[in-house]
């Protein structure tokens, strides 16, 4: 069902897109500043949704710049607004505000850079390939051969087989996404499968790392087998800069 909504809009009304993505993105926020509250870190749902709707639409509206320039200012706001309500405990809330701002609302930027481009339908897709095909493979492949623990003391049921598989398939992908979507030679792609990949696993692991620090198994219960929208979206969060890196670099030195 996400995916028809993904790709339904963003092929014939990119703004829904957005907006789909946006709404996600406040989810998984309001997720995240609840768990926040299971260690007493005190963070305001209202203005840092406030704060990533100015990150989010400066991205989609003003490109790279405007996802630049809101990021200041919703980071000197989220500040100043964190110091109003005194020293005590400034460091830890403060800190996890700008967390919050950063990750999910910042990176979501990327997203949103990918999406409003000419080609934004072909580059969201591969995003969603690069995504899909390390999450499934990765998945499979640990389950029938995973024996060696990757992060053990973050997240013991990813293992090293898990990553390889996924390493592999996701870049096969990836490559078939570079030739037949974006028309670059297949190595390129496969390149850039296995930068995804990379990022796609600290995005796990970093997300992991968080629920284990804060004491909770996930971040909501939305998404039936998935946990909360947080759960579902940290791979494609820390991916998304990586492809849009990728990409930018193509278009300067090919």
């Amino acid at each position: 069902a996400l995916l028809a909504i993904i790709f339904s809009t963003m092929a014939f009304v990119p703004p829904l897109f957005a907006a789909f993505v946006g709404i996600a993105v406040l989810i998984a926020l309001r997720e995240l500043t609840d768990a926040f509250k299971a260690r007493d870190i005190q963070t305001n749902y209202l203005h840092l949704a406030l704060a990533t709707s100015l990150v989010l639409v400066s991205a989609w509206v003003g490109g790279l710049p405007g996802l630049s320039v809101s990021i200041v200012i919703g980071l000197i706001g989220m500040l100043f607004l964190t110091l109003l309500k005194g020293t005590e405990g400034f460091v830890k809330n403060a800190t996890a505000s700008a967390f919050a701002l950063l990750y999910p609302g910042f990176v979501a930027g990327f997203i949103f850079l990918l999406a409003r481009s000419g080609e934004g339908f072909s580059y969201i897709a591969t995003l969603v390939i690069l995504v899909g095909c390390n999450d499934t493979f990765a998945y499979i492949s640990g389950v029938l051969f995973g024996k060696h623990p990757l992060a053990p003391k973050i997240s013991p049921k990813k293992t090293w087989e898990g990553f390889v598989g996924g390493l592999i398939f996701t870049a096969v992908g990836s490559a078939l996404a570079f030739y037949y979507l974006l028309d670059h030679h297949p190595l390129i792609g496969a390149a850039a499968g296995v930068a995804g990949v990379v990022a796609a696993t600290v995005g796990d692991l970093v997300e992991s790392a968080i629920k284990r620090d804060l004491s909770i198994k996930d971040m909501g219960t939305l998404l039936p087998g998935h946990g909360g929208m947080l759960d579902r979206l940290d791979s494609a969060l820390i991916t998304a800069p990586v492809l849009w890196c990728c990409i930018e670099l193509l278009k300067r030195f090919s």
